[in-house]
């Protein structure tokens, strides 16, 4: 940094910059956990020679606290993947099943957002285009905060609801399916080459809520790629110009996804255990009658709060996956 040409290039030194932070702040939070350490062994060392059993209770909490912040550091550390820190682009598609899949997909995409926000992450909704006449058809998300795609790449897979339906008059039990797909976020300046000859770039109006402008200006993108077929697209609330950026952020993460599956060692790492969105496919069950339970058919991580779950609480289940990955 105290080179003379350390800022001739703006973008190299903001992320030079980042990744001394993050790693100064690693360093801080470890140092902080080791004090906390030497402070609870004075203690209990004042506690044992004072035989003051008013310090026990205190002690005991202490103790619980550092505990779940070593293992919470711990968890963050196996997040050692090189696209583990970034952003996420989290994509959800509902199977088939109509309005009561689509409904499903809808309740994902609220437990995601729910999820992001409590960990202080920035949740941005890219894309979403509503169901016929309940949910959602699709959804993108992009979900800003460190970490966000390491924690997040354990969401991969199909997910299962059981439940009496809502839109059946007769009250019966259904299931229904939904996927959810995961990305890292990467930079323009890795080296995944888009050609813009080779982009189809549509404008359209947007089908998503958020007043008259969005509906009234052609302000949605869908991007085609030509060479692959991939096709992208963003319909926010901002401006044609933003949702082409973030389009491109879209499809700049799934051409390398693309190219590291072709990698045979990638293809588990970065494109998760996916298959047709139905049943036998599934990596997580939520069940809402006739009992309530959320059971992770990978780790068989389960939780009996279904409503926590949706509400955002699925750290027990991202654990687990990470723990089994690193066994």
């Amino acid at each position: 940094m105290s080179a003379p040409d350390f800022w001739d290039d703006q973008s190299r030194a903001q992320k030079i910059i980042q990744a001394l932070n993050s790693l100064r702040a690693r360093v801080e939070r470890w140092e902080g956990l080791h004090k906390r350490g030497e402070d609870l062994q004075v203690l209990l060392e004042l506690g044992l020679e004072e035989d003051d059993q008013d310090l026990a209770g205190e002690i005991e909490t202490s103790v619980g606290d550092l505990q779940r912040d070593v293992d919470q550091m711990q968890l963050d550390l196996m997040l050692s993947g090189k696209y583990d820190r970034n952003n996420a682009i989290l994509a959800i598609h509902p199977g088939a099943g109509g309005t009561e899949s689509q409904d499903w997909a809808e309740m994902l995409l609220r437990m995601y957002t729910r999820w992001g926000e409590k960990r202080g992450y920035q949740v941005e909704t890219l894309d979403l285009l509503p169901g016929d006449e309940a949910g959602l058809k699709s959804a993108t998300l992009m979900i800003s905060g460190e970490n966000a795609y390491g924690y997040l790449k354990a969401e991969k897979g199909v997910h299962r609801l059981v439940r009496i339906s809502p839109f059946d008059a007769s009250g019966r039990r259904h299931t229904s399916f939904a996927s959810v797909d995961v990305l890292p976020e990467v930079d323009d300046d890795t080296d995944i080459v888009i050609n813009p000859v080779e982009l189809k770039i549509d404008t359209y109006r947007s089908s998503s809520a958020g007043g008259q402008h969005v509906n009234k200006t052609e302000s949605a993108i869908r991007i085609t790629h030509l060479p692959t077929g991939i096709i992208v697209q963003c319909q926010n609330e901002r401006s044609q110009h933003s949702n082409r950026e973030s389009a491109m952020k879209i499809l700049r993460a799934r051409l390398l996804e693309r190219r590291l599956a072709e990698q045979q060692e990638q293809i588990n790492a970065l494109r998760g255990e996916h298959g047709e969105i139905a049943w036998g496919n599934q990596i997580r069950s939520y069940v809402f009658c006739p009992y309530t339970m959320v059971k992770d058919h990978r780790t068989e991580a389960e939780m009996g709060n279904v409503n926590a779950v949706m509400d955002g609480e699925i750290d027990p289940f991202i654990e687990a996956f990470l723990k089994q990955k690193k066994v």
